[in-house]
């Protein structure tokens, strides 16, 4: 898979991602809150999204300072990591004034994301170096070592040009920065849909069935659980993906619903490639025509898989019941 992203930080670029690696509440303040002092006193934004435990341990540091920071519970927000960058990230930094730097704490893994999460927020933390390429930005990444397995901890130096030991102040270059080998290591097949069943849903469709196949996909989610809210965003997320199956996968697919852990499923699986992995990571442009589906998915689903190769492509969305 194509991946656009770099092996190597480019010294000229403005982008910085350091990681940050704390093990206790003492280091995650000593690393975070001195980076948005730094911003304020410079009068730049800063923004800080990071799940709710450690939302208001800064929160609580900074005070009446934390006034112009915006913060958001990276547990509602980022649930899906293919919703941060568009979402979270761009969101922030795209709405800044031009010439002052933008500052970001972004804290996507955490201890007790699902081993169906985890792969996506390694991905995500890869992309961000393409996302972002030449960009005033800094997006500090925290880590917790007392918490996340060692393959979190590893991935975090593949995924961070620079990294922070816990306990320092000191960054460092990561020798195993790897953004490349991230994304195309966790663009694994995903198991297998369940093939048959009573709660299963598995049609094909082409272009002459797509509305068909929205109707029967939201009537069994309302089977399955869906309601309200969740029921219509799974209706937009099927026609999303079996039209872009028709226009961009050969024009045919697969698509399968279905419940799992507390989440309704629906995949659709083609016959084409999907080459460029930041589709539906870049917020639209207000004029451009097109080519929201996947931005759409990922915005609506509270987790979002795929998988690409020469067989095919599959995407997954999942939707909480």
């Amino acid at each position: 898979m194509t991946t656009g992203t770099s092996e190597t930080p480019c010294p000229a670029d403005p982008f910085a991602h350091p990681a940050l690696f704390y093990g206790d509440a003492g280091e995650y303040l000593a690393g975070t809150v001195p980076f948005v002092r730094a911003a304020l006193a410079a009068d730049e934004p800063v923004a800080v999204a990071v799940p709710g435990d450690n939302l208001r341990l800064i929160q609580d540091e900074l005070g009446a300072d934390g006034a112009t920071v915006r913060f958001l519970d990276m547990r509602e927000a980022g649930r899906n990591p293919g919703r941060i960058i568009p979402g979270v990230l761009r969101a922030f930094a795209d709405t800044q004034p031009p010439g002052r730097r933008v500052h970001i704490i972004g804290e996507p893994v955490w201890a007790g994301r699902s081993p169906a999460e985890y792969p996506a927020c390694a991905q995500h933390e890869a992309l961000i170096n393409a996302a972002f390429r030449g960009r005033a930005v800094t997006i500090l990444c925290p880590y917790d070592t007392s918490r996340l397995d060692e393959r979190a901890l590893a991935d975090a130096h593949a995924t961070h040009p620079v990294v922070i030991a816990a306990g320092s102040a000191v960054e460092r270059a990561s020798a195993a920065y790897d953004p490349d080998g991230v994304v195309a290591r966790y663009n694994e097949p995903l198991p297998a849909a369940p093939g048959t069943g009573p709660d299963v849903l598995a049609v094909a469709f082409d272009e002459g069935t797509l509305s068909a196949v929205r109707h029967l996909a939201t009537g069994h989610g309302a089977r399955l659980g869906l309601a309200g809210l969740a029921l219509e965003n799974l209706a937009l997320i099927t026609a999303e993906l079996t039209t872009n199956s028709v226009v961009h996968g050969g024009g045919t697919g697969v698509l399968t619903v279905w419940s799992e852990d507390g989440h309704v499923l629906c995949e659709v699986r083609d016959g084409g490639r999907l080459t460029d992995p930041l589709a539906g990571r870049r917020p639209a442009a207000r004029d451009q025509r097109g080519g929201r589906g996947l931005l759409l998915v990922n915005l609506l689903s509270d987790l979002v898989r795929t998988h690409t190769g020469p067989q095919g492509t599959t995407v997954r969305s999942y939707l909480r019941r």
